[in-house]
């Protein structure tokens, strides 16, 4: 890859501008370059003399692994000048490497938890949904993208200020009262959630080992974090055991009269309009880790159209409106809505499983942080959310003595009116 480096550096010199220079340097600071390098190349006086020297200490180190990140880093900050040059895709490097996240191991068993208590299944191979190329590394948003979402009415605002002012809530359960109920590989899933949103500009509000009570208080105290009167969104994760409308505190046991739970619908209460008006029209994204219940996510099908009827699973018919609620009502009083700019986004369908792998965390927060590394720049949350869903299609779970199971991830709650994109890098 030097060689590749040498044969562009006039015109790489001639064309790159200094605001490309710049985010070039930032891309690759700790990644190739150390400080003083950097602060070298920063120091000449001159757009040309800064592109030259970076080439050329690139050139020095003779690593192609260094050379691979620059070039990468180009592709994403300036793709039409990285194709004038005719530099290799980085996706060409990717395209030599497995493409799965989850690797075959036939001959090595490995340990698999759904998140339900005191529950531990086995399973021999996790099949890869597609091949997809998964960006290690948040791809930043380009300036002419920010630029054109800047103006569309459809997007819910942003400022440099605001995106400044993030602020997120993750907690985490990993060790219970009851220790069959511990949540190995779930601090797999902490690290990868908690480097995510950073990289995506919130400042992160972190609790680990929770009370189903702690949990109500942490969210409290949340609603009421002074950054939120000037942050444009916010993220609320929780990951633990749990089922359909709660997840389940650390002290919990089903034996239990008083169940140590908390109430997902609480977090709608406490980050709604009345309890926290700082959050009027801002997008709450809520990520929930943790079994909706102890179905297993497949069902035997079959090809006829009417077995859904025949099954009861039928859609309910429409409630009508009462006469009062019929007519528009004007009233002196300034009104709005109960519920908005909220999505909950779930590992898991109504009353299923949740799967986790002891080694490497959940397949719901892996696959979150690969895609949002790769098409956050471009995408708004809920087409996110989507290519969530689309990776697990494919995705089966090959639980020994168990057949073949599946799982879901599932959106509620969505009442998004505008596209929320999270511009990771501006």
């Amino acid at each position: 890859m030097t060689a590749e480096l040498s044969r562009v550096r006039t015109e790489f010199v001639d064309r790159v501008n200094d605001v490309i220079i710049g985010q070039l340097l930032n891309d690759i600071l700790g990644n190739g370059l150390n400080d003083g390098e950097v602060e070298d190349i920063r120091s000449f006086p001159n757009r040309a003399a800064k592109a030259g020297k970076l080439i050329d200490m690139l050139r020095m180190k003779d690593v192609d692994d260094v050379s691979w990140k620059f070039i990468a880093s180009l592709e994403n900050r300036d793709p039409t000048l990285h194709k004038r040059l005719g530099l290799p895709s980085a996706s060409q490097r990717q395209s030599s490497q497995p493409a799965h996240i989850f690797h075959r191991c036939s001959s090595q068993v490995k340990e698999l938890h759904f998140e339900q208590p005191c529950c531990v299944l086995w399973f021999t191979a996790v099949e890869a949904p597609e091949d997809q190329e998964w960006s290690a590394t948040l791809i930043t948003t380009r300036q002419d993208f920010w630029d054109e979402k800047q103006k569309d009415k459809t997007v819910y605002p942003a400022t440099i200020k605001s995106i400044r002012r993030r602020v997120a809530l993750l907690i985490t359960n990993i060790e219970f009262k009851n220790k069959d109920m511990n949540r190995d590989g779930a601090d797999k899933d902490e690290d990868s959630m908690e480097n995510l949103l950073i990289e995506l500009g919130y400042e992160v509000v972190k609790h680990r080992n929770r009370t189903g009570k702690e949990i109500e208080e942490d969210i409290i105290k949340f609603s009421e974090h002074k950054k939120l009167k000037d942050t444009d969104s916010v993220f609320v994760v929780i990951m633990s055991h749990g089922e359909r409308h709660a997840v389940y505190g650390v002290n919990f046991k089903k034996e239990d009269k008083e169940q140590d739970k908390f109430l997902i619908d609480n977090i709608y209460k406490r980050l709604g309009t009345t309890s926290c008006p700082a959050l009027r029209d801002k997008p709450k994204i809520i990520l929930i880790q943790a079994c909706s219940g102890d179905k297993k996510g497949s069902v035997p099908v079959s090809d006829s159209a009417t077995s859904a009827v025949a099954s009861g699973d039928a859609p309910e018919p429409y409630l009508s409106l009462s006469a009062g609620e019929e007519k528009n009502q004007s009233d002196s009083l300034s009104r709005d809505h109960r519920e908005k700019d909220f999505i909950c986004f779930r590992s898991s369908t109504p009353d299923t499983r949740a799967y986790r792998n002891v080694e490497e965390g959940s397949y719901f927060i892996q696959y979150i942080v690969k895609v949002l590394n790769t098409f956050a720049h471009e995408d708004h949350i809920e087409k996110l959310f989507k290519r969530v869903m689309r990776s697990f299609e494919k995705l089966q779970i090959d639980i020994e003595e168990e057949g073949v199971d599946k799982q879901m991830p599932n959106t509620e709650r969505g009442n998004l009116p505008r596209d929320f994109y999270l511009f990771p890098g501006i």
